[in-house]
């Protein structure tokens, strides 16, 4: 099954849920078998997607309940990944993909990495006096949910937080923007439109707020989240920007949860993952692996009164019928 956990090494409870999601991941996995191996000692020891194959074989062939990632983690230390420190998990996620993004060498696995996890969006800007209308294509490696609206009530679902997330913004006041064909600042709206979505589809929801008065706290209130998901079912016409083969591959499962415990000051990861061998879903927390059912699973969905309980920060969808 590959439910192999991983030594705490201190501190190190975001970088072993992280890397459980890569590597329980098969389509990240045949990327990371096709890689060219480094030539020399010091190379090997410096390329980061080669000592995650390292250890991927070494979760595989290993009798071990669990291994270490010493050697990994060193290799990050190089490229300034500090150890022994605590980590976002949605900001260790993007540093580990751009690691292992800069060091293939191979251009089809760029390319075949960046078609597994990037989102593709258009960005636009409308002059509501003139309705001229500027166009930006943009990609992503997550979808940075808000889980409270502007009056800073709380978004109730996840299907809510996408809603939201697409919803076009009006720019009036001190936001207005200088529209050239006006000649002068003007309301505007501001949107995106969804264009592609990758076969592994992250969301970060953004459960960390910054208040007013700088100070950071976690926002643990309850907010449910689908086994399954179809971007067709949530967003409208007007949010999509796509054509309809690309809309019939917007139908996603759940695959993994990295959840949250504790306070902005000091927490611990885990990652609910489903087997995709088995169709099981497992817990790893560090060097504990056990099976566990779905409620066990939705145990993450929140609660305001349990700010130290576990929460759902990332989630990993995964397309149901990929093209």
């Amino acid at each position: 099954t590959g439910a192999i956990g991983l030594y705490n090494i201190g501190q190190s409870c975001c970088l072993n849920s992280l890397l459980q999601v890569f590597l329980m991941n098969r389509h990240f996995t045949g990327i990371l078998r096709r890689i060219t191996v480094p030539p020399c000692a010091l190379q090997k020891r410096r390329n980061v997607p080669y000592q995650m194959l390292l250890l991927l074989e070494e979760m595989q062939c290993g009798k071990q309940k669990a291994v270490s990632p010493i050697d990994l983690a060193c290799c990050l230390s190089v490229h300034r990944v500090k150890l022994f420190v605590q980590y976002d998990a949605a900001q260790l996620f993007l540093t580990l993909w751009n690691l292992v993004m800069g060091q293939m060498k191979k251009p089809e696995l760029v390319e075949d990495l960046s078609c597994l996890y990037t989102i593709h969006i258009q960005e636009h800007l409308a002059c509501q006096k003139c309705s001229s209308e500027t166009k930006r294509n943009s990609s992503m490696l997550t979808l940075p949910l808000p889980v409270l609206d502007s009056k800073s009530h709380m978004l109730k679902t996840l299907e809510d937080c996408l809603q939201y997330f697409f919803h076009p913004e009006e720019l009036t006041g001190q936001n207005m923007c200088f529209c050239e064909q006006c000649g002068r600042k003007t309301p505007f709206l501001q949107s995106m439109k969804l264009v592609h979505l990758p076969q592994t589809l992250t969301i970060h929801l953004k459960r960390f707020c910054c208040e007013k008065s700088a100070y950071i706290h976690k926002l643990s209130h309850y907010l449910p989240f689908p086994q399954e998901l179809d971007f067709n079912t949530v967003l409208t016409e007007k949010q999509c920007q796509a054509d309809d083969n690309e809309k019939a591959a917007w139908q996603y499962e759940l695959f993994a949860v990295v959840a949250h415990s504790g306070s902005t000051s000091y927490g611990h990861y885990c990652a609910y993952i489903r087997s995709l061998t088995e169709c099981k879903w497992y817990c790893f927390n560090d060097s504990e692996v056990c099976q566990v059912s779905w409620d066990d699973v939705k145990c993450t969905y929140g609660h305001s009164n349990l700010h130290w309980g576990e929460t759902a920060y990332l989630l990993i969808y995964m397309k149901r019928h990929p093209q």
